[in-house]
């Protein structure tokens, strides 16, 4: 996650009217960025989930499945870590690549599920996330031990599923599931507190930067909450 380290009082904002004011219009560009990184996952994932020949390819190519896998580690790892050292368009591109390609990733789920429980998934996560986050950005509470009780929990979480890869149980796959719907709800609301945070720290031609960090973050705790959400209410097309 992006971070400037300039303490208070704020740099370069001379009232607290004007931290209010800058801390919102960081805010929204970071739900613009994240809304369109969302758009381009969705039409790229129906595209491909449209043509026979692209799930053709991906069903008889597994390893393609384990390239964009590394792909998406790969440029969560480049933007996360460079984000201080690359242009703000660089990093700003770099997001919605990896939007693009977790569309690939996610076209699948087209073929598994109907489009109405697909639709009616997105809108429950659409309004939880909604909550969560408008829940971190007004709340007065420190939610850090929260949130690091959570990253704790997410790799237990991923722990589980891997596991759960081998033993094939339907008891753990529901924990599972349900642990990973609250994981990623309670994310969102740490995730927007931190954001709302930085912003207010942030240096007024830095704050590109932390549009594009946020819009991955939260975008990263939309999808996992989306596809959670979609294991209780996703029906099978079989």
């Amino acid at each position: 996650m992006y971070q400037d380290q300039t303490p208070p009082p704020f740099r370069g904002y001379t009232s607290a009217a004007q931290v209010v004011e800058t801390t919102s219009n960081a805010m929204k560009r970071v739900y613009l960025k994240m809304t369109l990184g969302l758009l381009v996952t969705a039409l790229i994932s129906m595209f491909c989930a449209g043509s026979h020949g692209i799930m053709m390819f991906m069903a008889t190519n597994s390893i393609f499945f384990w390239g964009l896998f590394i792909a998406e580690i790969v440029l969560v790892i480049a933007i996360s870590g460079g984000i201080n050292k690359m242009s703000s368009t660089t990093a700003t591109l770099l997001f919605y690549l990896f939007a693009a390609v977790n569309g690939v990733a996610l076209a699948p789920i087209f073929l598994v599920y109907t489009m109405t429980s697909i639709a009616k998934t997105f809108f429950i996560c659409a309004g939880t996330f909604g909550a969560m986050s408008v829940y971190g950005y007004f709340t007065t509470r420190d939610l850090t031990k929260w949130g690091n009780f959570l990253i704790y929990a997410l790799f237990g979480l991923i722990i589980a599923s891997v596991v759960n890869i081998f033993t094939k149980s339907s008891g753990l796959e529901w924990i599972i599931s349900i642990a990973g719907v609250l994981i990623f709800i309670g994310l969102t609301a740490w995730d927007t507190q931190k954001i709302k945070q930085m912003a207010q720290y942030t240096p007024s031609d830095r704050i590109g930067h932390l549009a594009t960090i946020g819009a991955l973050s939260l975008y990263l705790d939309f999808i996992n909450l989306f596809l959670y959400l979609l294991r209780f209410f996703g029906n099978s097309r079989d």
